[in-house]
C-alpha cells in the first residue's frame, strides 16, 4: 500500500469513432452470444499458454538428443524460464476469466502478485497504486483485464499507471500506459467498443469484448483513449 492516493477516473471528452469508446451506449450492438464468447475466450487462453508450453517441450527434447548435449545449460533455462510464464499465466487467467473457485472478495495483495505475473513476461513496467485493500469479484476481474490489455498497449516498453479507489458503492478504475508508440490494434478497441469482430484478430478481440460486456452486465462504464503518447482505459463498475 502507498500513501499517495490513485488519479481519479479521467474525464474524456464526448467519443470519438477512432479513439473513444462507451460501455453504456445509449444503442450498443448486440454482444456475442454467450456460447460463442466462451468458444474464443477458450481460443484465446489455449493460444496464450500453448507458446511457453511448446517452449518446455523444446527444451525437454534438447535435454534428450545426444547431439545436442553442448547445449543442455540453454535448454534448462528455456524450460525454467518457459515454465514460469505458462505458470503465471494460468494464475492470472484463473481470476481474470475463471471462477477462482468460490471467491467473491480478494486481497489487493494477491491481484498485485497476478498482475506482476504478467508484467514479468513484457516490456511494460507496472506502477501498482490501489487504494481498497480488497475487491469483489467484478472490479477484480476488470481491474486484471484492464492491467493486461494496458501492458500490451506498450509493446516498445513504458510503464502503466494502475489505480483503483473507492466511493459512494462504485470502483473507480484506470489505467494509463506511456511509454514508446503506444498503441491498441483495431480489434482491440473494436472489443472495448461492445462492437462484433470484423476483421484482424479473434484472440485480440475477445478480451476486449469480454471486458466491455462484463463491465457493462454489472451497470458500469468502460472507456477508452488513445493518443501519440499513451493509452488510458477508464471504469467505472459497482463494488
Amino acid at each position: 500500500m502507498t500513501d499517495a492516493a490513485p488519479a481519479p477516473i479521467p474525464a474524456f471528452d464526448a467519443p470519438e469513432p477512432e479513439t473513444v469508446s462507451e460501455a453504456a451506449a445509449e444503442t450498443p450492438p448486440a454482444p456475442p452470444a454467450a456460447v460463442d464468447m466462451a468458444a474464443l475466450l477458450a481460443a484465446r487462453l489455449c493460444h496464450d499458454f500453448i507458446s511457453p508450453a511448446s517452449a518446455i517441450v523444446s527444451g525437454l527434447d534438447l535435454l534428450e538428443d545426444p547431439t545436442a548435449q553442448d547445449m543442455r545449460e540453454e535448454a534448462m533455462s528455456l524450460i525454467a524460464t518457459s515454465a514460469k510464464k505458462l505458470a503465471d499465466l494460468l494464475q492470472f487467467s484463473r481470476v481474470a476469466f475463471g471462477a477462482s473457485s468460490q471467491t467473491e472478495v480478494f486481497d489487493v495483495r494477491a491481484l498485485e502478485s497476478l498482475a506482476k505475473g504478467v508484467f514479468a513476461h513484457v516490456r511494460a513496467e507496472m506502477d501498482w497504486k490501489i487504494e481498497p485493500e480488497s475487491l469483489g469479484r467484478g472490479p477484480a476481474r476488470a481491474l486484471l483485464n484492464m492491467a493486461q490489455i494496458g501492458a500490451a498497449a506498450l509493446p516498445m516498453g513504458g510503464i502503466a499507471k494502475i489505480r483503483a479507489v473507492q466511493t459512494d458503492g462504485q470502483v473507480v478504475i484506470s489505467i494509463e500506459s506511456e511509454g514508446t508508440r503506444p498503441r491498441l490494434k483495431p480489434e482491440v478497441l473494436a472489443g472495448l467498443r461492445g462492437e462484433p469482430f470484423g476483421e484482424g484478430l479473434s484472440g485480440q478481440w475477445i478480451q476486449g469484448a469480454y471486458l466491455h460486456e462484463m463491465i457493462k452486465n454489472a451497470g458500469g462504464r468502460l472507456a477508452v483513449e488513445v493518443t501519440e503518447t499513451a493509452v488510458t482505459l477508464a471504469a467505472t463498475i459497482p463494488a
